[in-house]
């Protein structure tokens, strides 16, 4: 069972991948290559193209933008129906790569790496540009629907919101910046941020947790070539497993758990979408109860 479709924008530098939503018990049921085919998202970030999965997920968009040369342009697609981009949409970008600008309706906002701009409802322009095409930004996209329009911001690294959690001890001492939160720049449903496990850690959300009104897509990186992480999902008595490599990203169900463990340290980026933007509203999972 796969649940995906292929298209292209008529620039041929836009690339649309579509994911249904699978329900938990078929995901029970699923061998490696369904689970890889429905739940990964491998190939995000390729030079010179704009690359999308559009989830039934809340109807998160997830995706990568690779400019080399040439500027890229956030171009609309036919999923969302409207004639721009973010007509009924917000939009959070985060740069992984090298240095590189993101010009909403003519305002450029520079970013280095790990810096993040929102983008609001109603933005007619939307283009992403590399400083210096022999180390290229990467751009992490995601976006879902709106009801309100909120300015755009530039939040960088430094200006996220910390929160030191873990231990040595566990294996899992890890910082969490939170980008988005109640507190910081408004948004109607988006909710993200970066974690990066300290040297010797590998575990990430563990204990874990699910919430069951959002969603939630993890990008892995600042991987080595030959470094994986083991991306756990599933409900809590039915778990499975991703194999994952650096810059790849997987979508996370309401009902899922999304924990994961790496062959050596590593940084995430978490996105949320749904009722709320509480980010501590999780239903604990004991460790007792996982299988």
């Amino acid at each position: 069972m796969t649940n995906q479709d292929k298209n292209a924008t008529g620039s041929g530098v836009t690339e649309v991948e579509i994911r249904h939503a699978i329900d938990p018990l078929a995901a029970s049921a699923m061998g490696t290559d369904e689970l890889r085919a429905n739940f990964l998202m491998p190939d995000l970030f390729q030079p010179g193209k704009v690359s999308q999965v559009y989830t039934h997920y809340d109807r998160m968009i997830v995706g990568g933008a690779v400019p080399v040369l040439q500027p890229l342009s956030l171009e609309p697609i036919k999923q969302t129906g409207t004639k721009n981009f973010l007509d009924r949409r917000e939009l959070i970008v985060i740069n992984i790569g090298g240095a590189g600008s993101v010009e909403v309706d003519g305002e450029a906002f520079a970013t280095n790496s790990r810096d993040m701009v929102y983008i609001g409802m109603g933005t007619a322009s939307v283009s992403f540009a590399s400083e210096d095409a022999t180390t290229p930004a990467k751009f992490y996209l995601l976006s879902a629907p709106a009801h309100a329009s909120h300015p755009a911001k530039l939040i960088r690294i430094g200006d996220a919101k910390r929160v030191d959690l873990g231990s040595q001890q566990t294996s899992n001492e890890r910082s969490i910046f939170q980008f988005i939160h109640p507190e910081g720049a408004k948004t109607c449903q988006l909710v993200v941020g970066m974690t990066q496990l300290a040297p010797g850690s590998v575990w990430n959300t563990m204990p874990c947790h699910i919430h069951d009104r959002r969603m939630e897509a993890y990008l892995y990186f600042d991987l080595a070539e030959n470094a994986r992480v083991f991306h756990l999902m599933g409900e809590p008595d039915e778990t499975r497993h991703i194999v994952m490599k650096n810059e790849e990203a997987v979508v996370s169900p309401c009902w899922s758990i999304h924990s994961g463990t790496g062959t050596s340290s590593y940084a995430f980026i978490w996105a949320m979408a749904g009722d709320n933007v509480d980010y501590t509203d999780v239903d604990p999972v004991p460790l007792e109860t996982l299988r």
